[in-house]
């Protein structure tokens, strides 16, 4: 889904007729502007990361204070020898967390000694010395450093064995999310059974691991969160009385009369400014503050003599060193096999999405735990099943997995199992080239015969990938379609996918591919149940994906080795498409499995049969070039923007600054267009907070090339007012007149002494004879002493008060006589 092709500025009562006018037949609105379905070419820059080659690499922060700054650098640490005490983790799953935010805005106070990514979930590789209770290949979780990338270093005692039944992704949201809340409720708070606490965030991954254990504990539970997540709150067990809004300061009042005045014993926050002010009021009679934000840190001392009794204490989970997490650690994994604890929704990113997914928490978006995914290839030493294997496509995978992705393990799945065309020579072959192969005849889309067949897997080998390359055509006009034409083709392909995902979603695996088709996007009359069957295909691995799981759907263009499926079918039908050699289809789905996204298009598409077909479907339209126009001169060289503010008059400052503001506050939120920040309007009304708004201060101080208070959009709450102060500040650094005037001439001395020796044009040495001989303001100074020795030079603090006989008489000398 793209939004670059529609306007972002409409009134949502004008979005149907717009979008009706420009010919779209599908639009959707969520948060931010309205978005087209365009599919674009592989290989354009979509906001993901590079990622280097090997395992020793992680994420980190380049300090320039935004999300987009983050960029994966070498981390030879990670392959070093191991110390006593140590484990090395191939990292599967990484938990994103406010801390991430923190350092990624150049806010951290130590990011030398904790950086990105502290906890995540992967396989032992390696123990070292002093470690006898790990092994290589078993599956651990906790609290490590630098889990964004594939290789971590962890202390034995910040780790434990991942649950049973669990993916990597679930695991890796747990740690510091749970034992955050548990050092700060219990640990910080003394919270005891019977009183009371107010959890900030309640909808937030900490929030909800609190809400959680406070509960557990016999408290009296009071959260906020935004308006809109209320029911995440509600399902948590809270009723309307103990909820209120994060968005403003009225849940003191609100909770003050709830409690008859009393307030609570314990207040868990994780806001800043006045909703902290308002979070110290509803502990009237004492009690403990407990702050994890860290984005507005006060003096206890100072708070203690505000708010006699309160005991005021900001922390990091890491200040409880190794043993107590190691500790908290065993204690919450034990709540959860007992079932007292519930794991959190996951949101799930490519690590090669960090920077959107860090921006994503920065604006709480979501509810629950952001985890970071790291590309994983399948293990050549467990299993991959691929369903259809008896097909054409299903053959030619199974080769190419094992000649060139070493996979060792093969089971392939198909409705007539071994006895289909070729299946013995294929046996043979891949036999031949090492690979131990079991065939099987199931019907993929039977529950029951799926389970078993999963169940036959050999544990020594456990199933490490899947792909789906099942599907049957039946094509007929919708007037034709019968609940047993659409059955027919809907139960191989897509009952059989949700029977993958349902029965293997706790396995772990590194990768679940689908064989979707292009005719998902733009199919060809008569393929309604075809097009609808891998639809399902394609919206189920976007959903893994978001569910922190592996999920890959290739919609295939035609191959030019012909299926039981395709024999009939016109290489060209509908699209303008061509027909994939099979080197080339196998290249794109090396491609396509290496890939950050849930989605690619795998076909051969033809630009100029794109451009001739006047009935082209809107998803394709991104894929034609405008025509060319005149080639435009070559603009200048970009001067930066503290540059340009240097140069301006004054009656263009406020409107340059004023612009800037208002594009870097759109860039800020996401929006793509300016128009959506009004002048007047509080930057608070349209969505700033504490982070966004020392995003925008870094920002703005990198355009500018002023240093900015990270509170800047709180002291100018509004465009117009901040435009104003950065006028000022940018006013106040200009240079005098008469400084700027001495720099010109020290240019100048610099341009003349790097002059050829045989003198300069007429036209030039007049135009300075011009320049020199203007009248300077205040009139001429004295005359000043002057060298008598007959040399050849006018010194510099001499030429104001030269004069006009002397100055040529010394331009002469120097430039050459004209």
């Amino acid at each position: 889904w793209r939004s670059d092709e529609c306007p972002s500025d409409l009134d949502p009562a004008d979005l149907l007729p717009a979008a009706l006018a420009a010919g779209e037949p599908e639009l959707a609105l969520r948060t931010g502007p309205p978005l087209l379905p365009r599919l674009v070419r592989g290989g354009r820059p979509d906001g993901t990361l590079s990622l280097p080659d090997g395992r020793a690499w992680r994420l980190t922060t380049d300090g320039r204070g935004s999300p987009e700054d983050i960029t994966a650098k070498p981390a030879p640490e990670a392959l070093a020898p191991l110390g006593k005490g140590e484990v090395r983790i191939a990292v599967r799953a990484a938990g994103l967390n406010f801390h991430d935010v923190i350092a990624a805005l150049g806010l951290d106070p130590d990011p030398e000694q904790q950086g990105l990514g502290s906890e995540g979930a992967g396989t032992v590789i390696e123990v070292g010395p002093g470690v006898d209770d790990l092994a290589p290949g078993d599956r651990v979780m906790g609290i490590f450093g630098g889990a964004f990338g594939p290789t971590a270093v962890a202390d034995r005692r910040t780790v434990a064995r991942i649950p049973a039944g669990w993916s990597s992704a679930r695991a890796a949201s747990v740690p510091v999310v749970f034992l955050t809340a548990y050092y700060g409720l219990f640990d910080l708070g003394g919270l005891r059974r019977g009183e009371s606490v107010l959890i900030h965030a309640g909808a937030g991954g900490v929030g909800m691991a609190a809400v959680q254990l406070a509960r557990h504990a016999g408290a009296r539970v009071f959260a906020t969160a935004s308006p809109a997540k209320w029911d995440v709150l509600r399902a948590g067990g809270l009723d309307d009385a103990h909820i209120a809004s994060t968005r403003t300061t009225d849940f003191a009042e609100k909770f003050l009369t709830a409690t008859g005045g009393r307030g609570v014993d314990v207040v868990l926050d994780s806001l800043a400014r006045e909703f902290v002010d308002a979070g110290l009021r509803l502990l009237p009679n004492g009690g403990r503050f407990v702050e994890m934000g860290k984005t507005d840190v006060r003096d206890p001392g100072a708070v203690a003599r505000l708010h006699p009794g309160v005991r005021y204490r900001a922390f990091d989970l890491m200040e409880a060193g190794p043993e107590r997490i190691g500790e908290m650690l065993t204690d919450v994994l034990r709540l959860f096999e007992q079932g007292v604890l519930r794991p959190l929704p996951v949101t799930g990113w490519d690590v090669r999405e960090a920077p959107a997914a860090l921006r994503s928490l920065s604006r709480a978006r979501g509810v629950g735990k952001n985890v970071l995914l790291l590309p994983t290839p399948p293990d050549p030493e467990g299993t991959v099943l691929i369903t259809g294997a008896t097909g054409t496509l299903g053959r030619l995978l199974a080769r190419h997995l094992v000649v060139a992705h070493g996979i060792r393990h093969l089971l392939l799945a198909g409705r007539r199992g071994g006895s289909a065309d070729g299946m013995p020579e294929l046996i043979r072959e891949l036999t031949g080239l090492g690979a131990s192969v079991a065939v099987a005849a199931c019907d993929t889309a039977d529950r029951a015969a799926l389970a078993a067949l999963l169940g036959s897997v050999d544990a020594a080998h456990p199933l490490t990938a899947v792909v789906h390359a099942a599907g049957v055509l039946d094509d007929a006009t919708v007037t034709g379609l019968t609940p047993e034409r659409l059955d027919r083709v809907l139960r191989p392909k897509a009952d059989a996918a949700l029977a993958l995902h349902e029965l293997t979603r706790d396995l772990d695996l590194a990768a679940l591919v689908l064989f979707s088709s292009g005719a998902a996007q733009f199919g060809a009359a008569g393929q309604a149940n075809y097009a609808a069957a891998n639809a399902v295909l394609d919206a189920l691995a976007a959903e893994r994906r978001a569910e922190g799981l592996p999920g890959l759907s290739i919609g295939w263009g035609l191959w030019e080795e012909r299926s039981g499926m395709t024999a009939g079918v016109d290489a060209g039908r509908g699209t303008g498409a061509g027909a994939l050699t099979s080197a080339e289809g196998l290249a794109l789905f090396d491609a396509a499995l290496d890939s950050p996204h849930a989605y690619r298009l795998a076909a051969r598409i033809a630009p100029s049969a794109l451009r001739a077909d006047d009935r082209l479907p809107a998803v394709l339209r991104g894929l034609v070039r405008p025509a060319r126009t005149t080639a435009a001169p070559a603009a200048e060289p970009a001067r930066s923007m503290a540059r340009q503010l240097a140069e301006l008059p004054e009656a263009e400052l406020h409107r340059t600054l004023l612009d800037l503001v208002r594009g870097t506050a759109a860039a800020v939120l996401g929006h793509s267009s300016p128009d959506l920040v009004r002048p007047a309007r509080p930057f608070k009304d349209v969505g700033f907070d504490s982070l966004t708004g020392v995003e925008l201060r870094n920002r703005l101080a990198s355009s500018t090339g002023l240093r900015l208070p990270p509170a800047l959009v709180f002291d100018h709450p509004t465009p117009e007012a901040l435009a104003r102060h950065l006028a000022g500040r940018a006013t106040a650094a200009r240079p005098t007149a008469d400084a700027a005037v001495r720099a010109g001439l020290d240019t100048l001395e610099t341009l003349l002494d790097a002059l050829p020796p045989d003198g300069v044009s007429d036209e030039l040495a007049a135009r300075i004879r011009e320049v020199l001989a203007r009248p300077l303001p205040g009139g001429t100074p004295a005359a000043t002493a002057r060298p008598t020795d007959g040399a050849d030079e006018l010194a510099p603090e001499l030429i104001e008060a030269a004069t006009d006989d002397e100055m040529f008489d010394y331009i002469d000398r120097q430039l050459g006589s004209a």
